[in-house]
């Protein structure tokens, strides 16, 4: 399998396909690349090198017990980038994701870079607080944390055939297969991984990275986003950008990128190329 070593010695598995303009694809917690596979498939044949990797404790890369916080994404992700001698590239991320793209350009500037996509991101933070009255409570997260720690499969099972597709609105239509992709991809990963990036992805502050980026970001989300709501993520991390575009769906999910394929895609084939 195609592995680096981060600069903390843990082994990242990533997928490099094609050649054309690099795109490099951030996933989810507690997903995998395999998250991006749509993705991978469409931007390939439309001339683009695309990039994926697992992060770290997360699908192949190494489950190791440190480390799982936003600056050793950002990190990791710097080392992928590094060792493939990316330049001009396109970052996707989507939640946990969008949040470790975002980092990573605070963090290790914007040089390799040409733009962004984030989507259905977690910046520019997730829990409550005095200066964020419209996060969700702390308890909240500690409660994921405690059913992920009594029952990982089974916290895992909840969530993907839950919230995160929107398949337990009324009228909607589960789909096994991806219920199930989701949860294969989950359970692949480290279990302190997942519960330790509970943390990361709900208690890190992106306020002060967001003001530093300067390149083009758009950012997608939908309205009826259960795991990161709306009103409280992307309109305010558009408004911290330099350079930020937002993009509303209406109605759709967490996960849209796999539950409305076409349309993500499509947008962010018109973002590439404008």
């Amino acid at each position: 399998m195609p592995t680096i070593i981060s600069k903390d010695g843990t082994e990242i598995f990533y997928k490099d396909w094609g050649s054309g303009q690099p795109v490099v694809f951030s996933h989810g917690r507690p997903l995998s690349a395999d998250d991006w596979d749509t993705q991978l498939i469409f931007f390939l044949q439309h001339g683009y090198r695309v990039i994926a990797h697992d992060r770290r404790g997360h699908g192949r890369s190494a489950q190791v017990a440190d480390g799982h916080d936003m600056d050793h994404y950002a990190d990791d992700l710097a080392a992928v980038t590094a060792r493939l001698d990316l330049r001009n590239a396109i970052h996707v991320g989507h939640s946990t994701g969008g949040g470790e793209v975002i980092r990573y350009l605070a963090r290790h500037g914007e040089s390799r870079v040409a733009k962004a996509a984030i989507m259905s991101a977690i910046p520019p933070l997730l829990v409550r607080t005095d200066a964020n009255p419209g996060g969700q409570p702390k308890a909240h997260f500690d409660d994921l944390q405690a059913q992920l720690a009594a029952n990982r499969a089974e916290s895992y099972l909840n969530i993907a055939s839950g919230p995160f597709y929107g398949f337990n609105r009324p009228g909607a239509e589960p789909s096994e297969a991806i219920i199930r992709n989701w949860w294969r991809q989950a359970m692949m990963g480290g279990a302190y991984a997942g519960y330790l990036g509970i943390v990361a992805s709900s208690q890190t502050d992106f306020t002060e990275d967001l003001k530093k980026i300067a390149v083009p970001v758009l950012v997608m989300h939908g309205d009826d986003d259960q795991i990161v709501p709306y009103a409280d993520s992307a309109p305010l991390t558009a408004d911290l950008l330099k350079n930020g575009t937002l993009k509303t769906y209406p109605g759709f999910p967490h996960g849209m990128h796999t539950t409305h394929s076409d349309t993500i895609n499509a947008d962010l084939l018109d973002f590439f190329q404008s």
